[in-house]
């Protein structure tokens, strides 16, 4: 019993995979990849370096699966080799993480002695990254049209619906995201997040929410998009 399992483990012998096979998953996993990162964006906030991730995952992931295909000794190494990303003592970024991933399924392939594949696969994917990085792609609204009102205004203004009407009629939509006392409590300092309306001037909503806060401090800034980590 021990000796089967052991030969089972060490045998090396996979299904073979053909270059027409490889072509064709790669190509689904890039549409499911584009997919999923566009579903991603809908309605959310994201950076391009993890959609962009989010769009390349698939196709490695495809390639790790083809090379473990109907090989547990390789399978169960691979499974310990993923498993140490979970474990970095640094965290990282979406693309750092992405990055390991590839490199790890090319170690993989050519380890293996798919040393085609891994070359094709190394190509397809690092055409496909710079198409990606060049490209528009994942810098929708996501990210450039939502911008950062800071508001000072005395304390005896009701901070929840006193610019109400004034963002109603300039943004798409806005929210309070943060509240603190100043100056002894003698003042708010409000924190919204906002997205324009198409023709909106910056100026003339600053002059308008200036009136009603008693031309106190306001400042206006692009919203910081936090680095994405894995």
């Amino acid at each position: 019993m021990l000796n089967s399992i052991i030969e089972q483990l060490a045998t090396t012998t996979t299904s073979q995979i053909t270059l027409t096979s490889f072509f064709t998953c790669m190509v689904a996993a890039m549409v499911i990849g584009l997919v999923i990162a566009k579903m991603y964006e809908y309605k959310n906030s994201y950076n391009k370096g993890f959609v962009i991730t989010l769009a390349m995952l698939p196709s490695i992931v495809t390639l790790v699966i083809m090379m473990v295909n109907g090989n547990i000794g390789t399978g169960v190494a691979v499974a310990g080799a993923f498993s140490l990303v979970r474990f970095r003592s640094q965290p990282g970024s979406a693309r750092e993480i992405n990055a390991i991933f590839f490199t790890m399924a090319t170690g993989l392939a050519t380890g293996m002695g798919y040393l085609l594949i891994a070359v094709v696969f190394t190509a397809i994917m690092a055409i496909f990254n710079l198409v990606l990085v060049t490209s528009a792609f994942g810098e929708g609204g996501g990210t450039i049209a939502t911008k950062e009102i800071r508001i000072t205004i005395p304390e005896n203004l009701d901070y929840e619906n006193v610019f109400s009407d004034i963002f109603e009629r300039a943004t798409k939509k806005y929210r309070l995201v943060e509240v603190k006392t100043t100056n002894m409590g003698s003042l708010f300092k409000l924190r919204y997040e906002v997205e324009y309306k198409e023709g909106i001037s910056e100026k003339e909503l600053i002059d308008q929410l200036r009136c009603r806060n008693g031309n106190l401090e306001i400042s206006s800034s692009y919203a910081a998009v936090a680095m994405t980590e894995l």
